[in-house]
Parts: structure tokens; C-alpha cells; sequence
């Protein structure tokens, strides 16, 4: 089912999904713009959706056959570019909003990429390593017609990892005879992996927080910080933020929070959480404050609030209790629109998801680019690279909500969109 622009769409449970949000965003930002109808009936269309079966062998000899999924979404600025997830909830209405959300994540960083997603409706926890490599290799020999550097590179995603975008680019080069690296992004390091991807969206998190800081008159210094989600994302946040002098107050998982207004030692959760001993990966047993719940983190006295954990986390029932100043979306979809628009109503600065989050993707493109050039980066070069591309398109979406009296999610849709539509006009349309 292709998305539209009319109406946003609904998650099994009646809750309003993630691409519903992205589509409320999309039209504001489209009115905004004062956009013309046929260009956003073009916008608002997947450019292909594929749907395939994964028959593969179990270890015990027995067949199983998963249904899996690409949607490439827009290709005006250049390849798509879009994460293959592995998880029970998979369904094409989900990928193919992920692919049309990650086409605008693309834009607003200025990057030569445009949207897509892929995924499996499996459950990698049930598949011993040799049954995830088979069906990896199987999933990949049914698109690789459709993708590679100059069509769509994949990445990892949730039930995902390097290992899986190594066994996928190993696939491509053999059907194909010959090494091809740029395939993917989000491979381990000696097989084309890019210095710094690991940390990459969590180090953007807090190159964006700082931007809007300076913006405001304001310093890193001293402020306090609550993060929710210990995660990738999470953890990496909440270190360097600690490490460029804020203070972090408050942290969660999907088990517990830690709650210390003196400041918590950021290092040794980390540590807590990935001892071996520690099956769960959980906060849990951290002894560095008080327990606290996730809903109660977000409500906590601070001055600057990280949800990187879920989508629909700030809602209209909970907008009025947060108590930041500034919000940074480390997660995908983690405000509502009903909360985005009391948000900015009260003067909270919400720095989007498709803004702060962009880290990633961003080093995924230096890595293809460093792919194909087939020279590598030091780490430090990465990350000067990296501030400099996040900087640099804060900037373009701050002036643009300056310009337009609009918050920054308005604004980073607008700049996203324009970009996209220039990118068609130029290009004509091939009819």
C-alpha cells in the first residue's frame, strides 16, 4: 500500500504510527512551502516496493519460508539509502514508511542519498548464526538486481548488525566476481567499515545540542541531562555529553532508570552495562542513585532531555510535565505531532529526529564514499568531517525557522522537502 498525504496512518492498536507523524510533519512543512499539488502526489509515492519469499534451510533439515521486503522511496538526490531490519513486527506499511522517512533524513544533512528500508518478518533471536547467515545470503541474492552503490546501500537496522552487512556484501561479490564494498554501510572495519560509525549518531546527538545551545546564548557547561534509552544511541549521548561538561542526571533502559541530581557516573553504567556477566545488558543492580521509571525520567527537573529510546514517548497526556528546555530526539519518532505543536507553543527547543539522529547516516555515506575511493580515514578526520556536515545544515534549519516564525521540526521538513523538489525540477521527469 502506498502511503498518501491526506490522513496519517494507524498502527494495529489504534495509536497513531510513526509514519502517520511523519506525514502530519510532511504536510505542514508542504504548506509552508506553499508546495504544488502534483509535486507533492510525487513526494508522497514510493518509487518501488518489492515483496519476496526467503526459503531457507533450518540446521535440522527442515524449510522455512520468510517473507521479506525493499522499498527504495525517492532517488532524485542520488542511491537510496536505508537500513534491512530483522524482527517479527515486519511489514511493508512499516518499511515503507521508514524508507519515506529516511529520504528526508537524508536531505536535511545535505547528503547524495535518497530514501529506503528493507527488512525480514522473522525473529533473528530464534535463528542459530548459521540459519541468520543463510537467510541473510538468501534475502540478499533476491534483491541484488536492485541494489549497490550507484542503486540502494543497505545498512544495519534492529536485529541487524556489521556482521550482517558483511555476509551481504560477501553475497553481492560473489554473484558478482569481484570485491564491491560500497554495497552496504555498517560493516566491521576490515572489510570497508568506516573509524567512528559506532559512535556516530550518538557523538551527532550531542553536536546538535551544542549548536543549538550557541544558538541560544547558552554553554554544555553545567547543564544537567536527562537520557532515556542506554542503548547505542543512549550511552554514547550521555558520555560525551558528560565529557564536554554537562551534567547527566538521570538514565534508562527498557528495565529501569538511575536517578542522581548530584550527577551520575556515566562511565561505570556503561561498564555495568556491558559486563560480560551481564546477560541482559541492563541498568539494573547500578547502585550510582535512585530507581526511576522511563515516564518518570522524562518528567524530571532538567535542562536538557534525550529520548533515544522509542517512538511516541512525549504525548498529549505527558507535554505539560516535561520540565526541559531543550529536547534532542535521539530516537525515531519519539514526540507525537499533537506534543511537537504544545511544545513549541510553551518555547521548548525540539531539535527533530531527522536532524539530531543524522549522525549515522552521515558516516555511513563517508564510509561509501571512502568505499569506493578505496582510501580510509583516520577517526578524527571523521568526526571533524562529521561536525562539519551536522553544523553546517543546523544552521540552514535554524535560519529557515528564524525566517519563517516556525519550529525547528517544521523548518528541517521544509529544508528536507525543498532540496528533494529541487532536485526533481532540475531533473525533469521522465514520462
Amino acid at each position: 500500500m502506498s502511503p498518501t498525504a491526506t490522513a496519517p496512518a494507524s498502527s494495529h492498536d489504534g495509536q497513531v504510527s510513526v509514519f502517520g507523524e511523519g506525514i502530519a510533519y510532511f504536510n505542514e512543512a508542504a504548506a509552508k512551502l506553499e508546495l504544488n499539488e502534483n509535486m507533492k502526489r510525487v513526494l508522497t509515492h514510493p518509487s518501488r516496493q518489492v515483496i519476496i519469499s526467503i526459503p531457507f534451510a533450518r540446521d535440522n533439515g527442515s524449510f522455512e519460508v520468510f517473507t521479506g521486503f525493499r522499498v527504495q522511496y525517492n532517488f532524485a538526490r542520488g542511491p537510496a539509502k536505508g537500513g534491512v531490519r530483522f524482527h517479527p513486527g515486519v511489514t511493508l506499511d512499516e518499511v515503507t514508511a521508514l524508507a519515506f522517512w529516511m529520504t528526508w533524513k537524508c536531505a536535511v544533512v545535505d547528503l547524495p542519498f535518497g530514501g529506503a528500508k528493507g527488512g525480514v518478518t522473522c525473529d533473528p533471536a530464534t535463528l542459530s548464526p548459521a540459519e541468520n547467515e543463510r537467510l541473510t545470503r538468501r534475502y540478499t541474492a533476491e534483491i541484488i538486481e536492485i541494489i549497490g552503490p550507484d542503486k540502494d546501500v543497505p545498512a544495519p537496522d534492529v536485529g541487524t548488525n556489521p556482521q550482517t552487512m558483511a555476509w551481504m556484501m560477501d553475497t553481492v561479490s560473489m554473484h558478482l566476481r569481484g570485491y564491491t564494498p560500497g554495497v552496504v554501510t555498517g560493516k566491521p572495519l576490515c572489510v570497508g567499515g568506516s573509524r567512528g560509525r559506532v559512535e556516530a549518531t550518538g557523538r551527532g546527538v550531542m553536536i546538535m545540542i551544542e549548536a543549538a545551545l550557541e544558538k541560544q546564548g547558552k554553554s554544555l557547561n553545567g547543564a544537567t541531562v536527562a537520557v532515556q534509552g542506554f542503548g547505542n544511541v543512549g550511552s554514547i549521548s550521555a558520555k560525551l555529553l558528560h565529557e564536554h561538561g554537562a551534567k547527566v542526571v538521570a538514565i534508562s533502559d527498557a528495565f529501569t532508570g538511575v536517578h542522581n541530581k548530584d550527577g551520575i557516573d556515566v562511565a561505570a553504567a556503561i561498564s555495568h552495562v556491558t559486563n560480560p556477566t551481564n546477560v541482559k545488558r541492563s541498568l539494573e543492580g547500578f547502585a550510582g542513585g535512585d530507581t526511576i521509571s522511563n515516564t518518570q525520567l522524562l518528567e524530571l527537573p532538567c535542562d536538557i532531555l534525550v529520548p533515544a529510546a522509542l517512538e511516541n514517548q512525549i504525548t498529549k497526556k505527558n507535554v505539560k510535565n516535561i520540565k526541559a528546555h531543550l529536547i534532542a530526539e535521539g530516537a525515531n519518532g519519539p514526540t507525537t505531532a499533537d506534543a511537537n505543536k504544545i511544545l513549541a507553543e510553551g518555547g521548548i527547543t525540539v531539535i527533530p529526529d531527522i536532524l539530531a539522529n543524522a549522525g549515522g547516516v552521515t558516516v555511513s555515506y563517508f564510509e561509501w564514499a571512502q568505499d569506493r575511493a578505496g582510501y580510509y580515514w583516520k577517526e578524527s578526520e571523521v568526526n571533524e568531517r562529521l561536525k562539519d556536515v551536522l553544523r553546517e545544515n543546523f544552521d540552514a534549519v535554524w535560519q529557515t525557522a528564524k525566517e519563517h516564525g516556525t519550529d525547528l521540526r517544521t523548518a528541517a521538513y521544509m529544508v528536507a522537502i525543498r532540496r528533494v523538489a529541487d532536485s526533481y525540477t532540475t531533473r525533469g521527469f521522465y514520462a
